[in-house]
This record gives structure tokens, sequence and C-alpha cells, in this order.
């Protein structure tokens, strides 16, 4: 058992929490910007979330479109489109090439408001800073939307975060779930060794085969650009658009990129549409999103929109001008949960961060 005697004690001007794509391009601002900081990450290596991505996972941008600041990444031979554990390898040496102070296998669980600093608790160490950036992603919070029937079903059930490969699949009735490039890429590997079903809330969208996730990134901004000028956006494609991968572009050959409308129930042999039709299934996979992983802050009691989100002014909180969030999605900056959008975001954010501790410190030596 932990007690106050065991726990190490330390400090920093600015803590941020999360040591994947949003922590690391933050880390390389705050080192320009020669600030006093450090960065606490649960996981126990480098590469955040894109650890523990599915076998063949990649990015639906080329290399050279998929940058953290400072540094392009490298192509990886042979692939167009990266894969996760290109990705991985490309996070570990940017933490090493800026020399980031990362603080692996530290979970943070609670980030608690003390004056003019924040508290930020973990099993074995407290840390205490005058800013925090929580950069913590989503991979950890799941969204399994609970449909009638959910405990009846008698198959296997399972999110993108626990899918692995599709060999456990093979020769199985498999139902994917979600209208995402998640979702149209495990679809289209599963359908390789199973009969699958393809279900979706709304029709999917695909893109140009000669688009990919680059001109996404370019029209999500196009977006955030008309919105501050408070034009229609009429046009502006999502970033849920399907980019036709290579894997994505066979299945479209084999012809299985068919969707069906959503299911109203799960059943204990399958699924079953309100029209009477039912579907046999031995498992099905929800690649139905994720939550932002805001579980630390629970102490500070943010503020809530009527999205369900934390109340914030670009990346800054509302409740606590000193805390920032960062690389959660377009509400904390366009595409931020992107490589490149997080660096982007990250830019805009360090400036606040920095110069506010730099107006404590002058409110400070002026009383």
């Amino acid at each position: 058992m932990t007690t106050l005697r065991d726990t190490v004690r330390r400090s920093a001007d600015v803590v941020v929490i999360g040591g994947g794509q949003a922590g690391l391009a933050a880390g390389y601002f705050l080192r320009r910007a020669n600030a006093d900081f450090a960065i606490l990450d649960a996981q126990t290596g480098p590469g955040g979330a894109w650890r523990h991505g599915w076998e063949s996972l990649r990015l639906f941008s080329p290399a050279r479109y998929s940058p953290l600041p400072g540094w392009w990444m490298p192509e990886q031979p042979g692939e167009f489109f990266p894969t996760a554990g290109h990705v991985r390898r490309y996070l570990a040496d940017y933490e090493s090439r800026y020399d980031l102070p990362v603080h692996h296998n530290v979970a943070v669980e609670q980030v608690v408001a003390q004056g003019e600093q924040f508290e930020i608790r973990a099993a074995q160490q407290t840390w205490h800073a005058r800013a925090v950036i929580s950069a913590t992603g989503s991979w950890r919070c799941p969204h399994l939307p609970r449909y009638p029937g959910w405990d009846l079903f008698g198959g296997r059930q399972l999110h993108t975060v626990s899918y692995r490969a599709p060999a456990p699949f093979a020769g199985q009735r498999v139902v994917v779930v979600g209208g995402g490039n998640s979702a149209a890429q495990i679809l289209a590997e599963v359908s390789t060794v199973a009969d699958t079903t393809w279900v979706t809330a709304r029709t999917p969208r695909f893109l140009p085969d000669d688009v990919d996730g680059r001109a996404l990134f370019d029209l999500a901004t196009q977006r955030a650009l008309a919105a501050r000028r408070g034009e229609a956006s009429a046009g502006v494609a999502g970033l849920g658009d399907i980019v036709m991968v290579p894997p994505v572009l066979a299945a479209r050959e084999r012809g299985v990129l068919r969707a069906e409308p959503m299911f109203q129930r799960l059943t204990p042999e399958g699924i079953a549409w309100s029209d009477g039709r039912a579907q046999r299934a031995d498992a099905i996979i929800w690649c139905t999103g994720f939550h932002p992983d805001l579980r630390h802050l629970a102490p500070l009691q943010l503020t809530i929109d009527e999205s369900g989100l934390p109340r914030t002014e670009g990346t800054r909180s509302i409740d606590h001008p000193r805390l920032h969030l960062l690389g959660y999605g377009d509400w904390t900056g366009t595409a931020s949960a992107t490589l490149i959008g997080a660096g982007r975001t990250a830019k805009a954010t360090i400036p606040q961060v920095v110069g506010n501790l730099h107006a404590m410190t002058d409110a400070r030596s002026a009383n």
C-alpha cells in the first residue's frame, strides 16, 4: 500500500499530462520557449495510443503530410500510407531527438487546484505546477452505444480498442458497426476471412480514390475559418469521410463495401432491424468512436457545455485559465486529434501558457 511517505513529490512550472502526439507537440514548443516543464505519460514507453492500434492500422495521409513540429516524418519504404508501427517509431525518435522530459509509466489520477498551483497526483508521484496541459487523448475511453438486447447477444462483442487482427474471426459471421475510417479498414481485412455485414448510422461517404487525409485537414481548416467568419460551410467534408487506402480499395473491388442501415436491437443470435429483417452473427465489432479521457480532471469540477464537453476558449479552460486541453478533436483546435493538427494547435497554445506564467511572476514581483 502506498503511503504519503512513499510518494515522490516533484514540481515544474508546466506539467503536460499525456506523452502521445499532442503531448510531444506541446513539449517541442515548451522546449523552444525555455520553459520549466515535465510530461507525465501513463504508457510504459513512447508512442501514445499508437502503441495499441490493430496490426494493420495505418495513417490516411502520406508521411510528408503527417509531421509533428520541427521534424518531418520519414517516408516508410514501400508504404504510401505509413503503418502504426512506423508512427510509433517516429514518435519514439521524436521524443529522443528533442530530449523531451517524458516520465513514462506515470498514470495521473487526479488534478487538484491549490491556490496558484495545481497538484497532480499519480500512484507514487505527486507533482506541483503553475500550469497544466491535459493531452490524454481518448483511446482509453471507447464509446459503446447500448442498443436494446445488448445483454442477450450470445456472441463476442468488442470495440476498436480490442481489435488486433482478422485471424480470430476466420469462418465466422461478423458485424462491423460504424461509418468512419476505422470501421472501413477493419471491415476490409476481416472480410478476407469472414462473412461480414457492415452497419452504419448514415450512408458512408467515400473520398475520391486520388484524395487522402491531407485534403480532409485542409477542408476542416476551411470549415473552422468559415465558422469564425459566421459563414456557411456547405460542401466542406468532415474528418469522418473514408479515405481509400489500399486495403479499402481492395475491399471495394471484392464488393464488400455495402453498408446496411443501423439495426434496431441485438438478439441472442445476432441483430434485427425494425422492418423485421434479422442477421445471425458470431461477433460484433463496434467502431463507434471515443470520449475524451478527462477522468483525472474530475476534482476541478469543470463546467460542461450542451455537448457534454468542458467549456473552453480555444484550448484554455473557462473555469481554470492555467489549464489547457490539447489534442481532443475540433473543439480543442481544428483537427487537433491528428498529428499535423496537434502541432498547429500546440503552436498557438504554448505562447498563451508561457505568457500567463510570466504575467503571474510579474504580478508577484510588483507586490
